[in-house]
């Protein structure tokens, strides 16, 4: 379970960093759309960022894990409200709830 574990650290990692890099412009409308602050989208962003690093990181410093992971978990859960707030579609909702699930699973991993 370690190495599956470990699988999940890097690809909910990679997932973060490639929507806050190279689909930056999808967050934009995102945030926008929520009726959230460049302020707000921006203070995200480096969170996120941070604790895909921190996720990284957990695969050599294996305590900086369990927070990360219930962090990022936060940023999905607080992700789903606004989806189910404005009324997305089921297909809306999947990337940051299967980012959710896979937090959970770390977290629990990390646990034991």
């Amino acid at each position: 379970m370690e190495k599956l574990s470990m699988l999940a650290q890097i690809a909910v990692a990679l997932s973060v960093a490639f929507v806050w890099t190279f689909r930056y412009h999808n967050v934009i409308v995102e945030f926008k759309t929520f009726g959230l602050s460049d302020l707000t989208r921006n203070l995200v962003g480096v969170s996120k960022i941070a604790l895909a690093t921190l996720l990284v990181t957990g695969i050599w410093f294996p305590a900086v894990l369990l927070p990360a992971a219930l962090l990022m978990g936060f940023f999905m859960v607080s992700a789903q409200g606004f989806h189910f707030k404005i009324k997305n579609t089921f297909i809306k909702h999947l990337p940051s709830l299967i980012l959710l699930v896979l937090c959970g699973f770390i977290a629990f991993e990390a646990m034991n």
